[in-house]
Protein backbone atom coordinates (compact mmCIF):
# COMPACT_ATOMS: atom_id res chain seq x y z
CA UNK A 1 0.00 0.00 0.00
CA UNK A 2 3.01 2.42 0.72
CA UNK A 3 4.40 1.71 -2.50
CA UNK A 4 0.99 2.61 -4.06
CA UNK A 5 0.94 5.87 -2.12
CA UNK A 6 4.18 6.42 -3.36
CA UNK A 7 3.57 6.03 -6.69
CA UNK A 8 0.90 8.67 -6.88
CA UNK A 9 2.78 11.22 -4.64
CA UNK A 10 5.86 11.19 -6.84
CA UNK A 11 6.63 14.00 -9.38
CA UNK A 12 9.03 12.04 -10.87
CA UNK A 13 8.66 9.41 -13.22
CA UNK A 14 8.76 7.19 -16.51
CA UNK A 15 6.47 8.62 -18.74
CA UNK A 16 6.54 4.98 -20.57
CA UNK A 17 5.53 3.55 -17.81
CA UNK A 18 2.99 5.40 -16.60
CA UNK A 19 1.37 4.93 -20.23
CA UNK A 20 2.08 1.33 -19.83
CA UNK A 21 0.53 1.14 -17.13
CA UNK A 22 -2.96 3.40 -18.40
CA UNK A 23 -2.69 0.94 -21.60
CA UNK A 24 -2.86 -2.61 -19.46
CA UNK A 25 -5.38 -0.73 -16.69
CA UNK A 26 -7.69 0.54 -19.12
CA UNK A 27 -7.33 -1.79 -22.10
CA UNK A 28 -9.14 -4.67 -20.00
CA UNK A 29 -11.63 -2.35 -18.28
CA UNK A 30 -12.84 -0.76 -22.24
CA UNK A 31 -12.27 -4.30 -24.25
CA UNK A 32 -13.72 -6.30 -21.51
CA UNK A 33 -16.73 -8.62 -23.60
CA UNK A 34 -16.69 -5.55 -26.25
CA UNK A 35 -18.57 -7.85 -28.46
CA UNK A 36 -20.97 -9.96 -26.22
CA UNK A 37 -23.95 -7.50 -26.69
CA UNK A 38 -25.48 -7.14 -29.51
CA UNK A 39 -25.06 -3.23 -31.40
CA UNK A 40 -28.30 -0.84 -29.84
CA UNK A 41 -30.96 1.00 -31.69
CA UNK A 42 -30.76 3.75 -33.20
CA UNK A 43 -26.86 4.75 -33.48
CA UNK A 44 -25.20 1.26 -33.07
CA UNK A 45 -27.03 -0.31 -36.40
CA UNK A 46 -27.23 2.74 -38.03
CA UNK A 47 -22.94 3.09 -37.82
CA UNK A 48 -22.46 -0.83 -39.05
CA UNK A 49 -24.87 -0.93 -41.69
CA UNK A 50 -23.37 2.36 -43.49
CA UNK A 51 -19.52 1.11 -43.26
CA UNK A 52 -21.10 -2.30 -44.35
CA UNK A 53 -22.79 -0.84 -47.54
CA UNK A 54 -19.58 1.08 -48.15
CA UNK A 55 -17.93 -2.09 -48.72
CA UNK A 56 -20.40 -3.68 -50.58
CA UNK A 57 -20.81 -1.29 -53.00
CA UNK A 58 -16.95 -0.57 -53.41
CA UNK A 59 -17.62 3.67 -52.80
CA UNK A 60 -16.64 5.49 -49.91
CA UNK A 61 -17.60 8.59 -51.33
CA UNK A 62 -22.00 8.56 -50.97
CA UNK A 63 -23.04 7.27 -48.00
CA UNK A 64 -25.85 4.72 -48.25
CA UNK A 65 -28.19 4.02 -45.38
CA UNK A 66 -30.55 1.29 -46.28
CA UNK A 67 -28.94 1.80 -50.19
CA UNK A 68 -30.41 5.53 -50.00
CA UNK A 69 -28.17 8.64 -49.94
CA UNK A 70 -27.36 9.86 -46.11
CA UNK A 71 -25.68 12.90 -45.71
CA UNK A 72 -26.15 13.33 -42.22
CA UNK A 73 -22.60 13.15 -41.01
CA UNK A 74 -19.39 12.80 -42.46
CA UNK A 75 -17.32 10.25 -43.52
CA UNK A 76 -14.47 9.56 -41.18
CA UNK A 77 -16.16 7.73 -38.57
CA UNK A 78 -17.83 4.99 -41.73
CA UNK A 79 -14.15 4.65 -42.93
CA UNK A 80 -12.81 3.54 -40.06
CA UNK A 81 -15.71 0.88 -39.05
CA UNK A 82 -15.33 -0.04 -42.67
CA UNK A 83 -11.50 -0.85 -42.10
CA UNK A 84 -12.28 -2.52 -38.86
CA UNK A 85 -15.12 -4.69 -40.67
CA UNK A 86 -12.57 -5.60 -43.23
CA UNK A 87 -10.30 -6.89 -40.13
CA UNK A 88 -12.50 -8.20 -37.74
CA UNK A 89 -15.44 -9.07 -39.85
CA UNK A 90 -19.11 -8.33 -39.75
CA UNK A 91 -19.21 -8.21 -35.65
CA UNK A 92 -20.35 -6.51 -32.63
CA UNK A 93 -16.46 -6.14 -31.79
CA UNK A 94 -15.18 -4.49 -34.76
CA UNK A 95 -18.24 -1.78 -34.71
CA UNK A 96 -17.26 -1.10 -31.21
CA UNK A 97 -13.34 -1.43 -31.56
CA UNK A 98 -12.85 1.79 -32.74
CA UNK A 99 -14.52 3.25 -29.93
CA UNK A 100 -12.67 1.78 -27.49
CA UNK A 101 -9.43 2.85 -29.12
CA UNK A 102 -10.36 6.58 -29.28
CA UNK A 103 -11.88 6.25 -25.44
CA UNK A 104 -8.15 4.79 -24.45
CA UNK A 105 -6.46 6.80 -26.47
CA UNK A 106 -8.31 9.52 -25.09
CA UNK A 107 -6.75 8.70 -21.56
CA UNK A 108 -3.16 8.80 -23.08
CA UNK A 109 -3.41 11.91 -24.17
CA UNK A 110 -4.94 13.25 -20.86
CA UNK A 111 -1.95 12.00 -19.47
CA UNK A 112 0.11 13.65 -21.94
CA UNK A 113 -1.22 17.02 -21.96
CA UNK A 114 -1.63 16.84 -18.00
CA UNK A 115 1.83 16.00 -18.05
CA UNK A 116 3.42 18.57 -20.32
CA UNK A 117 1.29 21.68 -19.47
CA UNK A 118 1.42 21.07 -15.44
CA UNK A 119 3.58 17.68 -14.35
CA UNK A 120 3.68 13.73 -13.73
CA UNK A 121 0.72 13.91 -11.27
CA UNK A 122 -1.58 16.29 -12.94
CA UNK A 123 -1.57 13.79 -15.79
CA UNK A 124 -1.71 10.59 -14.39
CA UNK A 125 -4.64 11.99 -11.85
CA UNK A 126 -6.31 13.43 -14.65
CA UNK A 127 -6.12 10.21 -16.96
CA UNK A 128 -7.49 8.16 -14.32
CA UNK A 129 -10.29 10.73 -13.62
CA UNK A 130 -11.22 10.56 -17.34
CA UNK A 131 -10.76 6.58 -17.49
CA UNK A 132 -13.16 5.91 -14.28
CA UNK A 133 -15.57 8.24 -15.21
CA UNK A 134 -18.88 5.89 -15.96
CA UNK A 135 -20.22 7.96 -18.76
CA UNK A 136 -16.86 8.23 -20.81
CA UNK A 137 -16.48 4.63 -20.30
CA UNK A 138 -19.77 3.31 -21.71
CA UNK A 139 -19.75 6.25 -24.35
CA UNK A 140 -16.61 4.93 -25.45
CA UNK A 141 -17.94 1.43 -25.67
CA UNK A 142 -21.13 2.18 -27.66
CA UNK A 143 -20.80 2.60 -31.76
CA UNK A 144 -21.00 6.58 -32.18
CA UNK A 145 -19.76 9.00 -34.25
CA UNK A 146 -19.23 11.15 -31.03
CA UNK A 147 -16.20 9.44 -29.56
CA UNK A 148 -14.37 9.94 -33.02
CA UNK A 149 -15.27 13.29 -32.92
CA UNK A 150 -14.42 13.58 -29.14
CA UNK A 151 -11.08 12.59 -29.62
CA UNK A 152 -10.07 14.76 -32.60
CA UNK A 153 -11.59 17.93 -31.40
CA UNK A 154 -9.65 17.43 -27.85
CA UNK A 155 -6.87 16.24 -29.90
CA UNK A 156 -6.77 19.46 -31.58
CA UNK A 157 -6.90 22.29 -28.77
CA UNK A 158 -4.49 19.87 -26.54
CA UNK A 159 -2.10 20.37 -29.30
CA UNK A 160 -2.87 24.07 -29.64
CA UNK A 161 -2.75 24.17 -25.84
CA UNK A 162 1.18 22.48 -25.63
CA UNK A 163 2.27 24.81 -28.29
CA UNK A 164 1.19 28.33 -27.04
CA UNK A 165 3.74 27.72 -24.05
CA UNK A 166 6.54 29.70 -24.02
CA UNK A 167 9.19 27.38 -23.58
CA UNK A 168 7.77 24.91 -25.78
CA UNK A 169 10.78 24.16 -28.12
CA UNK A 170 8.70 22.14 -31.19
CA UNK A 171 5.91 24.63 -31.54
CA UNK A 172 5.87 23.99 -34.84
CA UNK A 173 4.87 20.05 -34.94
CA UNK A 174 2.41 21.07 -32.13
CA UNK A 175 0.64 24.14 -34.57
CA UNK A 176 0.20 21.36 -37.63
CA UNK A 177 -1.09 18.64 -35.28
CA UNK A 178 -3.76 21.30 -34.24
CA UNK A 179 -4.38 21.53 -37.93
CA UNK A 180 -4.42 18.28 -38.82
CA UNK A 181 -6.52 17.24 -36.11
CA UNK A 182 -9.15 20.03 -36.53
CA UNK A 183 -9.49 18.93 -40.09
CA UNK A 184 -10.01 14.84 -38.65
CA UNK A 185 -12.96 16.94 -36.31
CA UNK A 186 -14.25 18.68 -39.58
CA UNK A 187 -14.51 15.14 -41.50
CA UNK A 188 -16.04 13.10 -38.07
CA UNK A 189 -18.91 15.43 -37.64
CA UNK A 190 -19.17 18.82 -40.09
CA UNK A 191 -18.36 22.28 -39.28
CA UNK A 192 -18.31 22.11 -35.81
CA UNK A 193 -14.75 20.53 -35.44
CA UNK A 194 -13.63 23.82 -36.51
CA UNK A 195 -15.75 26.18 -35.28
CA UNK A 196 -15.12 25.00 -31.86
CA UNK A 197 -12.00 25.48 -31.81
CA UNK A 198 -11.86 28.75 -33.59
CA UNK A 199 -14.29 30.12 -30.65
CA UNK A 200 -11.63 28.63 -28.34
CA UNK A 201 -8.68 29.99 -29.39
CA UNK A 202 -10.20 33.76 -30.29
CA UNK A 203 -11.88 33.56 -26.56
CA UNK A 204 -8.04 32.79 -25.45
CA UNK A 205 -6.35 35.24 -27.36
CA UNK A 206 -9.26 38.09 -26.67
CA UNK A 207 -8.60 37.48 -22.86
CA UNK A 208 -5.31 37.03 -22.59
CA UNK A 209 -4.00 39.46 -25.48
CA UNK A 210 -1.96 37.10 -26.38
CA UNK A 211 -2.21 38.20 -30.13
CA UNK A 212 1.38 38.08 -31.08
CA UNK A 213 0.29 34.23 -30.71
CA UNK A 214 -1.46 34.60 -34.65
CA UNK A 215 2.27 35.12 -35.95
CA UNK A 216 3.69 31.76 -34.56
CA UNK A 217 0.62 29.52 -35.54
CA UNK A 218 1.75 29.23 -38.93
CA UNK A 219 -1.99 30.50 -40.47
CA UNK A 220 -0.77 30.15 -44.22
CA UNK A 221 0.54 26.46 -43.74
CA UNK A 222 -1.84 25.20 -41.45
CA UNK A 223 -4.84 26.58 -42.94
CA UNK A 224 -3.21 24.42 -46.49
CA UNK A 225 -3.01 21.41 -44.28
CA UNK A 226 -6.25 21.66 -42.77
CA UNK A 227 -7.90 22.06 -46.43
CA UNK A 228 -5.36 19.35 -47.68
CA UNK A 229 -6.89 16.55 -45.11
CA UNK A 230 -10.80 18.18 -44.86
CA UNK A 231 -11.21 19.38 -48.26
CA UNK A 232 -11.18 16.56 -50.86
CA UNK A 233 -14.21 14.45 -49.60
CA UNK A 234 -16.21 17.86 -49.62
CA UNK A 235 -15.34 18.38 -53.13
CA UNK A 236 -15.63 15.00 -54.15
CA UNK A 237 -19.00 14.27 -52.75
CA UNK A 238 -20.69 17.78 -54.09
CA UNK A 239 -18.94 16.83 -57.63
CA UNK A 240 -21.12 13.45 -57.32
CA UNK A 241 -24.12 14.67 -55.82
CA UNK A 242 -25.36 18.12 -56.38
CA UNK A 243 -27.67 17.92 -53.15
CA UNK A 244 -25.32 17.37 -50.80
CA UNK A 245 -24.16 21.38 -49.97
CA UNK A 246 -27.51 22.69 -49.23
CA UNK A 247 -28.58 19.62 -46.85
CA UNK A 248 -25.46 19.19 -45.10
CA UNK A 249 -24.69 22.63 -44.59
CA UNK A 250 -28.15 24.53 -43.85
CA UNK A 251 -30.18 21.82 -42.96
CA UNK A 252 -27.86 19.48 -40.40
CA UNK A 253 -25.83 22.44 -39.51
CA UNK A 254 -27.98 25.61 -39.28
CA UNK A 255 -31.66 24.03 -38.61
CA UNK A 256 -30.13 21.21 -36.78
CA UNK A 257 -28.93 24.27 -33.89
CA UNK A 258 -31.14 26.78 -34.15
CA UNK A 259 -34.22 24.92 -34.68
CA UNK A 260 -36.23 21.80 -33.53
CA UNK A 261 -36.68 20.06 -36.99
CA UNK A 262 -34.84 17.00 -35.41
CA UNK A 263 -36.84 16.43 -32.49
CA UNK A 264 -34.37 16.47 -29.62
CA UNK A 265 -35.06 19.59 -28.00
CA UNK A 266 -34.33 20.04 -24.08
CA UNK A 267 -34.02 22.90 -21.65
CA UNK A 268 -30.93 24.93 -21.15
CA UNK A 269 -29.71 23.35 -18.30
CA UNK A 270 -30.38 19.44 -19.74
CA UNK A 271 -26.27 19.09 -19.75
CA UNK A 272 -26.25 20.08 -16.02
CA UNK A 273 -27.38 16.42 -14.19
CA UNK A 274 -25.60 14.79 -17.76
CA UNK A 275 -22.55 15.90 -16.67
CA UNK A 276 -22.90 15.05 -13.15
CA UNK A 277 -24.14 11.52 -14.08
CA UNK A 278 -22.05 10.90 -16.52
CA UNK A 279 -18.40 11.98 -14.79
CA UNK A 280 -19.53 10.31 -11.21
CA UNK A 281 -18.31 10.34 -8.90
CA UNK A 282 -15.58 12.59 -10.49
CA UNK A 283 -17.97 15.54 -11.70
CA UNK A 284 -18.85 16.46 -7.75
CA UNK A 285 -15.10 17.77 -7.54
CA UNK A 286 -15.80 20.10 -10.54
CA UNK A 287 -16.60 23.00 -8.37
CA UNK A 288 -13.34 22.37 -6.60
CA UNK A 289 -11.50 22.34 -9.58
CA UNK A 290 -12.77 25.28 -10.72
CA UNK A 291 -12.01 27.13 -7.78
CA UNK A 292 -8.58 25.59 -8.04
CA UNK A 293 -8.06 27.00 -11.05
CA UNK A 294 -9.30 30.46 -9.94
CA UNK A 295 -6.85 29.95 -6.88
CA UNK A 296 -3.94 29.18 -9.46
CA UNK A 297 -4.81 32.15 -11.95
CA UNK A 298 -1.73 34.31 -10.76
CA UNK A 299 0.76 30.59 -10.49
CA UNK A 300 2.50 29.49 -13.06
CA UNK A 301 0.07 27.71 -15.66
CA UNK A 302 -2.33 29.95 -15.08
CA UNK A 303 -2.65 30.52 -18.96
CA UNK A 304 -2.81 27.00 -19.03
CA UNK A 305 -5.56 26.01 -16.62
CA UNK A 306 -7.66 29.75 -18.26
CA UNK A 307 -7.47 28.01 -22.05
CA UNK A 308 -8.83 24.42 -20.29
CA UNK A 309 -11.76 26.50 -18.25
CA UNK A 310 -12.90 28.36 -21.91
CA UNK A 311 -12.64 25.06 -23.27
CA UNK A 312 -15.38 23.67 -21.03
CA UNK A 313 -17.07 27.03 -21.01
CA UNK A 314 -17.53 26.99 -24.35
CA UNK A 315 -18.27 24.22 -25.90
CA UNK A 316 -20.56 23.72 -22.55
CA UNK A 317 -22.85 26.96 -23.71
CA UNK A 318 -22.52 26.04 -27.48
CA UNK A 319 -24.78 23.00 -27.11
CA UNK A 320 -26.82 24.15 -23.96
CA UNK A 321 -27.99 27.03 -25.96
CA UNK A 322 -28.82 24.74 -29.26
CA UNK A 323 -31.99 23.35 -29.95
CA UNK A 324 -30.95 19.83 -30.42
CA UNK A 325 -29.16 17.64 -27.59
CA UNK A 326 -28.10 14.14 -26.94
CA UNK A 327 -26.53 13.31 -24.32
CA UNK A 328 -23.10 12.31 -25.93
CA UNK A 329 -22.44 15.98 -27.53
CA UNK A 330 -20.54 17.02 -24.45
CA UNK A 331 -18.23 14.76 -24.30
CA UNK A 332 -15.03 17.01 -25.48
CA UNK A 333 -15.28 18.66 -22.18
CA UNK A 334 -14.50 15.50 -19.83
CA UNK A 335 -10.86 15.68 -21.18
CA UNK A 336 -10.31 19.51 -19.85
CA UNK A 337 -12.15 18.95 -16.84
CA UNK A 338 -10.35 15.24 -15.95
CA UNK A 339 -7.26 17.59 -15.83
CA UNK A 340 -8.46 20.34 -13.86
CA UNK A 341 -9.73 17.90 -11.34
CA UNK A 342 -6.47 16.27 -11.37
CA UNK A 343 -4.82 19.79 -11.01
CA UNK A 344 -7.30 20.00 -8.02
CA UNK A 345 -6.13 16.91 -6.23
CA UNK A 346 -2.44 17.14 -6.25
CA UNK A 347 -2.97 20.91 -4.93
CA UNK A 348 -4.74 19.04 -1.87
CA UNK A 349 -1.86 17.10 -2.26
CA UNK A 350 0.20 19.49 -1.29
CA UNK A 351 -1.21 22.23 0.42
CA UNK A 352 -4.05 19.43 2.81
CA UNK A 353 -6.81 18.57 2.10
CA UNK A 354 -9.15 21.04 2.75
CA UNK A 355 -9.61 22.43 -0.37
CA UNK A 356 -11.75 19.41 -1.08
CA UNK A 357 -13.25 18.66 2.19
CA UNK A 358 -16.36 20.17 1.58
CA UNK A 359 -16.58 18.26 -1.95
CA UNK A 360 -15.31 14.89 -0.65
CA UNK A 361 -18.29 15.03 2.17
CA UNK A 362 -20.89 16.16 -0.31
CA UNK A 363 -19.52 13.22 -2.16
CA UNK A 364 -19.69 10.74 0.42
CA UNK A 365 -22.95 11.40 2.06
CA UNK A 366 -24.51 10.99 -1.77
CA UNK A 367 -22.82 7.62 -3.34
CA UNK A 368 -23.32 6.61 0.24
CA UNK A 369 -26.68 7.13 0.24
CA UNK A 370 -26.74 5.91 -3.51
CA UNK A 371 -25.91 3.07 -2.40
CA UNK A 372 -28.41 2.39 -0.13
CA UNK A 373 -31.25 2.76 -2.58
CA UNK A 374 -29.31 0.45 -5.26
CA UNK A 375 -29.60 -2.41 -1.94
CA UNK A 376 -32.94 -2.22 -2.09
CA UNK A 377 -34.02 -0.80 -5.19
CA UNK A 378 -35.37 -4.56 -6.28
CA UNK A 379 -37.32 -4.62 -3.01
CA UNK A 380 -38.93 -1.67 -3.22
CA UNK A 381 -39.39 -0.50 -7.01
CA UNK A 382 -43.09 -1.91 -8.19
CA UNK A 383 -41.49 -2.94 -11.66
CA UNK A 384 -37.70 -3.36 -11.08
CA UNK A 385 -35.57 -2.43 -14.36
CA UNK A 386 -32.84 -4.37 -12.67
CA UNK A 387 -32.48 -7.68 -10.96
CA UNK A 388 -31.73 -8.36 -7.90
CA UNK A 389 -28.26 -9.54 -8.66
CA UNK A 390 -26.93 -6.22 -10.59
CA UNK A 391 -28.73 -3.87 -7.97
CA UNK A 392 -26.98 -5.58 -5.22
CA UNK A 393 -23.97 -5.43 -7.78
CA UNK A 394 -24.22 -1.69 -8.43
CA UNK A 395 -24.90 -0.81 -5.00
CA UNK A 396 -22.03 -2.49 -3.27
CA UNK A 397 -19.70 -0.69 -5.33
CA UNK A 398 -21.79 2.67 -5.05
CA UNK A 399 -21.10 2.24 -1.14
CA UNK A 400 -17.47 1.18 -1.98
CA UNK A 401 -17.19 4.63 -3.96
CA UNK A 402 -18.97 6.43 -0.84
CA UNK A 403 -17.52 5.74 2.47
CA UNK A 404 -13.35 5.80 1.45
CA UNK A 405 -14.01 9.82 0.78
CA UNK A 406 -15.39 10.43 4.23
CA UNK A 407 -12.64 8.03 6.28
CA UNK A 408 -10.28 9.76 3.82
CA UNK A 409 -11.72 13.09 5.30
CA UNK A 410 -11.35 12.39 8.93
CA UNK A 411 -7.91 11.08 8.23
CA UNK A 412 -7.08 14.27 6.34
CA UNK A 413 -5.09 12.33 3.52
CA UNK A 414 -5.56 13.71 0.27
CA UNK A 415 -3.70 11.06 -1.95
CA UNK A 416 -5.78 8.15 -0.05
CA UNK A 417 -9.00 9.73 -0.80
CA UNK A 418 -7.91 10.13 -4.67
CA UNK A 419 -6.65 6.23 -4.76
CA UNK A 420 -9.60 5.10 -3.33
CA UNK A 421 -12.06 6.72 -5.59
CA UNK A 422 -10.10 5.94 -8.42
CA UNK A 423 -9.99 2.05 -7.49
CA UNK A 424 -13.76 1.67 -6.81
CA UNK A 425 -14.83 3.79 -9.19
CA UNK A 426 -12.48 1.73 -11.81
CA UNK A 427 -14.41 -1.55 -10.09
CA UNK A 428 -17.48 -0.03 -10.46
CA UNK A 429 -17.39 0.75 -14.21
CA UNK A 430 -16.31 -2.87 -14.53
CA UNK A 431 -19.52 -4.24 -13.13
CA UNK A 432 -22.34 -1.69 -13.48
CA UNK A 433 -22.45 -1.85 -17.33
CA UNK A 434 -22.90 -5.29 -18.42
CA UNK A 435 -25.89 -4.85 -15.61
CA UNK A 436 -26.93 -1.97 -17.08
CA UNK A 437 -26.45 -3.21 -20.98
CA UNK A 438 -28.43 -6.09 -20.29
CA UNK A 439 -31.66 -4.50 -19.55
CA UNK A 440 -31.39 -1.98 -22.45
CA UNK A 441 -30.50 -4.65 -24.46
CA UNK A 442 -34.33 -5.99 -24.15
CA UNK A 443 -35.63 -2.52 -25.75
CA UNK A 444 -32.77 -1.38 -27.95
CA UNK A 445 -31.89 -4.61 -30.04
CA UNK A 446 -33.94 -6.17 -32.64
CA UNK A 447 -30.57 -9.09 -33.53
CA UNK A 448 -32.24 -11.79 -32.67
CA UNK A 449 -35.49 -11.57 -34.60
CA UNK A 450 -33.22 -9.83 -37.92
CA UNK A 451 -31.10 -13.24 -37.34
CA UNK A 452 -34.25 -14.94 -37.71
CA UNK A 453 -35.00 -13.24 -41.00
CA UNK A 454 -31.52 -14.35 -42.07
CA UNK A 455 -32.43 -17.71 -41.68
CA UNK A 456 -35.86 -18.35 -43.29
CA UNK A 457 -36.69 -15.56 -45.70
CA UNK A 458 -35.25 -16.47 -49.11
CA UNK A 459 -34.14 -14.26 -51.62
CA UNK A 460 -37.89 -13.41 -53.43
CA UNK A 461 -39.24 -12.24 -49.89
CA UNK A 462 -40.44 -9.26 -48.99
CA UNK A 463 -38.75 -7.73 -45.56
CA UNK A 464 -40.34 -4.82 -44.05
CA UNK A 465 -40.05 -3.14 -41.02
CA UNK A 466 -42.71 -0.41 -39.18
CA UNK A 467 -40.64 2.63 -37.90
CA UNK A 468 -36.70 2.29 -39.55
CA UNK A 469 -35.41 -0.75 -37.75
CA UNK A 470 -31.36 0.50 -37.99
CA UNK A 471 -29.69 -2.95 -36.90
CA UNK A 472 -32.52 -4.99 -38.93
CA UNK A 473 -30.68 -4.44 -42.62
CA UNK A 474 -27.08 -4.57 -40.74
CA UNK A 475 -28.34 -8.44 -39.45
CA UNK A 476 -30.65 -9.62 -42.31
CA UNK A 477 -28.04 -8.61 -44.64
CA UNK A 478 -29.94 -7.31 -47.13
CA UNK A 479 -32.39 -4.30 -47.54
CA UNK A 480 -35.63 -3.74 -46.30
CA UNK A 481 -38.55 -1.87 -47.12
CA UNK A 482 -39.84 0.92 -45.05
CA UNK A 483 -43.17 0.84 -44.33
CA UNK A 484 -45.11 4.56 -43.27
CA UNK A 485 -43.12 7.00 -41.54
CA UNK A 486 -39.26 7.52 -42.76
CA UNK A 487 -37.52 9.45 -40.42
CA UNK A 488 -34.03 10.23 -41.12
CA UNK A 489 -34.00 8.11 -44.34
CA UNK A 490 -36.78 10.78 -45.60
CA UNK A 491 -34.28 13.06 -47.78
CA UNK A 492 -32.54 9.58 -49.40
CA UNK A 493 -35.84 8.22 -50.17
CA UNK A 494 -36.72 11.65 -52.72
CA UNK A 495 -33.94 10.87 -54.69
CA UNK A 496 -34.48 8.72 -57.56
CA UNK A 497 -37.16 6.07 -57.72
CA UNK A 498 -37.22 4.22 -54.49
CA UNK A 499 -41.34 3.48 -54.61
CA UNK A 500 -40.90 -0.13 -54.18
CA UNK A 501 -38.65 0.22 -51.17
CA UNK A 502 -40.83 2.82 -49.03
CA UNK A 503 -44.14 2.31 -49.00
CA UNK A 504 -47.54 3.19 -47.26
CA UNK A 505 -49.93 0.76 -45.63
CA UNK A 506 -51.97 -0.07 -48.01
CA UNK A 507 -49.47 -0.77 -50.63
CA UNK A 508 -48.56 -3.28 -47.37
CA UNK A 509 -51.80 -4.34 -46.81
CA UNK A 510 -51.22 -5.55 -50.64
CA UNK A 511 -47.92 -6.94 -50.61
CA UNK A 512 -49.01 -9.37 -47.34
CA UNK A 513 -52.12 -10.59 -49.48
CA UNK A 514 -49.98 -11.50 -52.49
CA UNK A 515 -48.31 -14.57 -52.51
CA UNK A 516 -45.35 -13.39 -52.18
CA UNK A 517 -43.39 -14.35 -49.11
CA UNK A 518 -43.29 -11.40 -46.41
CA UNK A 519 -41.88 -10.99 -43.54
CA UNK A 520 -41.98 -7.80 -41.30
CA UNK A 521 -40.93 -6.42 -38.17
CA UNK A 522 -43.53 -4.43 -36.05
CA UNK A 523 -43.92 -2.30 -33.02
CA UNK A 524 -46.39 -4.14 -30.24
CA UNK A 525 -48.56 -1.20 -30.77
CA UNK A 526 -49.23 -1.90 -34.44
CA UNK A 527 -50.62 -5.39 -34.10
CA UNK A 528 -54.09 -4.28 -33.35
CA UNK A 529 -53.95 -2.03 -36.90
CA UNK A 530 -52.64 -5.10 -38.32
CA UNK A 531 -54.84 -7.92 -37.30
CA UNK A 532 -58.13 -5.78 -38.62
CA UNK A 533 -56.68 -4.70 -42.30
CA UNK A 534 -54.54 -7.93 -43.37
CA UNK A 535 -56.91 -10.99 -44.30
CA UNK A 536 -54.15 -13.20 -44.32
CA UNK A 537 -53.29 -14.57 -41.39
CA UNK A 538 -50.09 -13.51 -39.00
CA UNK A 539 -47.76 -15.77 -38.01
CA UNK A 540 -45.83 -15.02 -35.32
CA UNK A 541 -42.37 -15.93 -35.43
CA UNK A 542 -40.87 -14.27 -32.48
CA UNK A 543 -40.72 -11.07 -29.96
CA UNK A 544 -38.25 -9.16 -28.27
CA UNK A 545 -39.16 -6.08 -25.91
CA UNK A 546 -42.49 -4.52 -27.39
CA UNK A 547 -40.95 -5.79 -31.64
CA UNK A 548 -42.73 -8.60 -32.94
CA UNK A 549 -41.57 -10.28 -36.32
CA UNK A 550 -44.20 -11.23 -38.24
CA UNK A 551 -44.93 -13.40 -41.76
CA UNK A 552 -47.57 -14.37 -43.86
CA UNK A 553 -46.40 -18.22 -44.55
Amino acid sequence: MQRLIEFFRSKDGSSSRDLGLLLVVFGFSFFQSLGRLPLLETDEGRYMEIPREMLERGDFITPTLNYVKYFEKPPLHYWINALSIKIFGLTEFAGRFSGVLWGILGIMLTYFLGRKLFGRREGLYGALVLGTSAGFLIQSRTNITDTTLTICLTAALAFFAIAIQDNEKKKGRYYYLFYIFAALAVLAKGLIGIVLPGAIVFCYLLITRRWSLLKEMRLPTGILLFLFVAAPWFVAVSAKNPEFARFFFIHEHFERFLTKVHGRYKPFWFYAPVLLGCMLPWSLFIPAAVGNAWKQRKAVGADARLFLVLWVLIIFAFFSKSNSKLVPYILPVYLPLAVLIGCAFVSALEQGIKSLKANAIAAGILLTLLGIAGLFYPFVAPKPQIPVQGSIIIGLCLLGLGIPPLVAVLKKQAVVLFCSMALFAYLFGLFAPPVIYAKIVQRKSSRELALLVREKAGKDAVVATFEYEQGLPFYAGRRVVVVGGRGELEFGSNLGDQSAWFIDLRRFVELWNSPRPVFALIQERELPVLKKVLTTPMKELGRQGRRILITNQ
